[in-house]
């Protein structure tokens, strides 16, 4: 029976196997079974280190038994033919003098079976007994020499990803099942790119990654792997980057004496050379008749805003309009108050007041009062609103524009394809212009797996005389009288006419709906010790008691939201105590310090934005990171780290590297599992870099790939099924 990757593994493992190897562990055809690599490999007879086990996880390990015996225990009760029940309790070691306990009831056979200098494969759950680790009912494979059964006679033993229903040897005999009725399979990866880097062809690997004799079988198959993940995931984006090239647009040229050149003239600051070099990057891209497709990096501070600012001008002097789409109603409405007070008459088209060249900037979220949102709406139907801002609410229908000339999508990862796809082909057959800002600097793996489809620009410097911001760990478990001296800090900038946040992982107790944890922390799980709402009423009546203390989040209406940043902007509130919807865009000069509790439960980039929203003005800014984690666990040493450095793109590369793979690509949210496997994006820059390369010149010589069918065939199927999870950011 010949066997290709596309069939159904009922066809070759037998339907109840089949099954629960689709229930379990979600593997349906042959492809499915056998790039569900080994996550590693042991040589017969090297025992595992047993003192290493962690409760909770399930486990595969080779050991040796030391005893087994057979206990009876309880009663066999009223009937005379029914025996008391029997415990079976095995020892097995390591060889060290680790030891772990295997527990059975009732299969009193289990101790002629598994007799002292047996070596043998168990499975199981890490539980505890009396203070011993022990494998409850575990999964038994003996390994003697001769035995066939289970094809584990090699000398390399594969261990894989398994599940209490589905353990590493069933899955092992699957394998060998398939392999050893496989085709010959077409190769992805192209015969020139094999022979230039010294990759094994596609069924050697499989046997290589699977039945490896020596650990350079293993070795050489899994580089080989790795590498086609990276290739077809670069040549998936060059195809991209290529479709949106092809589009057209409509160009939007300069406009002298517009408002984008009288904008830059009543600026009360010179702009930045990073500024003026990237400002000048957009403004060619915004000429060209196929749309601009930018990424914007831009370290804390830097002035993004303005950047985007001044290329939406240019489209509206273009006779187009600008939408600017943000994450939360708070960014959108921070946003909209920005733009409004930079542009002062320039905003005011058609109004009293308004400049002879003018505009207006209207805002559209879900929450928006029905007369207010009318407005708005008419305004962008109209075109009379050049710029209009909003949130989610952006993507309905009902809002429509006169010519969308450019979108631009700040923190853009919070945003799905479908989404953004959704705004931009409100353009009709001219595509609008797309940039995508970020203020979370990006390692370059991640930009080149991430983001490859995209034109990058990066905005490092910060305006002249920012001053760095001061960041210290506050340890409340070594040292609680610090976190005291945090609040005496607070009242003292306060003292002298400054401002200060507190930021709190969440609202409060029993607050319906209120903001998820962040993530990448170490349990998200685990509720914090203070909320917004506890901790402000704590302040108001404790450390801070005769400061004007008030509470900020997401649950507020939009009225209240603006009531409070208005307050706080105007400096009538002394203390803002907030969840993490200050995090960006959030532009207030006066405020200098910021109290961040429970810091180990926030991610380092996370940290690094929050703590860019102090010091912006004359005065330096000081950062407090409150926590309760011991010295020496990885939370703590985090902080430690951040504290130790200003450099956005520093923070991010150690924030990556804590990170999982799937909260890197995007797809923790989504329920499903990254199609990357063996390769990291935070590990295999060289690879990723050399894929790059190779997919480059591929697609630059044959844009259809019909000389790489197998290639070919490979992505289509990345890009039209949801293994293209991994674009979820792109």
């Amino acid at each position: 029976m010949a066997v290709r990757l596309g069939d159904r593994l009922r066809s070759v493992v037998g339907g109840a196997t089949a099954k629960k190897l689709g229930e379990h562990l979600d593997l349906h055809s042959v492809e499915d079974l056998l790039r569900h690599y080994p996550r590693r490999y042991v040589r017969r007879g090297e025992l595992t280190a047993l003192s290493r086990l962690v409760p909770g996880e399930h486990v595969t390990v080779q050991a040796e038994v030391v005893q087994a015996t057979n206990k009876t225990f309880g009663s066999a009760g009223s009937s005379r033919r029914r025996r008391p029940p029997v415990r079976t309790e095995v020892v097995v070691s390591d060889g060290t003098g680790a030891r772990l306990l295997l527990t059975f009831f009732n299969q009193s056979w289990r101790a002629s079976q598994l007799r002292a200098g047996t070596l043998g494969l168990f499975a199981g759950k890490v539980g505890d007994f009396r203070g011993q680790p022990q494998l409850l009912h575990p999964e038994c494979e003996i390994l003697e020499e001769g035995t066939e059964g289970r094809k584990l006679t090699r000398p390399l033993i594969p261990i894989y990803p398994a599940s209490l229903k589905v353990n590493t040897w069933v899955i092992a005999a699957s394998v060998a099942m398939v392999l050893d009725v496989l085709d010959p399979l077409p190769d992805p990866l192209p015969a020139e790119v094999r022979e230039r880097h010294g990759l094994r062809g596609i069924n050697e690997a499989f046997e290589g990654i699977h039945r490896p004799d020596e650990p350079g079988d293993w070795q050489q198959a899994r580089d080989r792997f790795r590498y086609e993940e990276a290739l077809l995931t670069q040549v998936a984006l060059v195809r991209r980057r290529r479709s949106i090239a092809a589009l057209p647009a409509v160009p939007r040229q300069p406009v002298a004496d517009g408002l984008a050149q009288r904008f830059e003239e009543r600026l009360p600051f010179a702009l930045t050379a990073g500024q003026r070099r990237v400002g000048a990057e957009i403004a060619a891209d915004l000429c060209r008749d196929h749309p601009m497709h930018r990424l914007l990096q831009g370290e804390v501070g830097s002035g993004k805003t303005v950047v985007a600012l001044r290329a939406m001008l240019q489209v509206v002097d273009g006779n187009g309009q600008a939408a600017l789409l943000a994450p939360t109603e708070v960014l959108a409405q921070q946003h909209h108050r920005s733009l409004t007070a930079l542009l002062g008459e320039l905003a005011m088209g058609g109004m009293l007041g308004g400049a002879e060249v003018a505009t207006r900037v209207r805002l559209v979220t879900g929450s928006l009062g029905a007369a207010a949102r009318r407005e708005a709406l008419l305004d962008a139907a109209s075109g009379a609103a050049g710029i209009v801002v909003g949130t989610h609410a952006l993507l309905e229908d009902r809002v429509q524009f006169a010519d969308l000339g450019l979108v631009v999508v700040d923190e853009q990862h919070r945003f799905g394809v479908e989404q953004r796809a959704a705004l931009t082909e409100r353009g009709g057959e001219k595509r609008p212009h797309v940039l995508v800002m970020t203020a979370t600097p990006i390692p370059r793996t991640v930009a080149m797996t991430v983001f490859g489809d995209l034109d990058t620009s990066l905005l490092a410097e910060v305006p002249p005389g920012r001053l760095p911001v001061q960041t210290t760990v506050v340890p409340t478990a070594e040292r609680p009288e610090w976190l005291q001296r945090a609040w005496d800090r607070v009242r003292e900038e306060c003292a002298q006419g400054r401002q200060a946040y507190v930021v709190c992982p969440r609202i409060g107790a029993g607050v319906a709906g209120e903001e998820p944890v962040p993530a990448g922390v170490d349990d998200p799980a685990t509720p914090p010790t203070t909320g917004v709402l506890e901790l402000a009423t704590e302040l108001r009546a404790g450390p801070l008691a005769g400061l004007r203390v008030e509470a900020l989040h997401g649950r507020l209406t939009p009225e209240a939201k603006d009531t409070v940043m208005d307050r706080f902007g105007a400096g009538d509130i002394d203390v803002l105590v907030a969840t993490t919807v200050v995090e960006v865009g959030v532009d207030v000069p006066n405020a200098t310090v910021m109290v961040v509790m429970d810091a180990e439960r926030f991610g380092l980039s996370q940290l690094h934005q929050l703590r860019g929203r102090v010091g912006r003005g004359a005065a330096p800014g000081l950062c407090l990171l409150v926590t309760d984690a011991p010295v020496d666990v990885p939370a703590r040493e985090r902080l430690d780290a951040i504290a130790a450095t200003d450099d956005g793109f520093a923070v991010s590369q150690l924030d990556v590297s804590v990170r999982r793979e799937g909260d890197v690509l995007g797809v923790s949210q989504s329920g499903r599992r990254s199609s990357l496997r063996l390769l990291s994006v935070v590990e295999h820059e060289e690879v990723i870099a050399r894929a790059r390369a190779d997919a480059i010149s591929l697609v630059e010589a044959d844009p259809g790939l019909t000389g790489a069918p197998a290639l070919s065939e490979q992505v289509l199927l990345m890009e039209a099924t949801a293994r293209a999870d991994f674009l979820e950011k792109a």
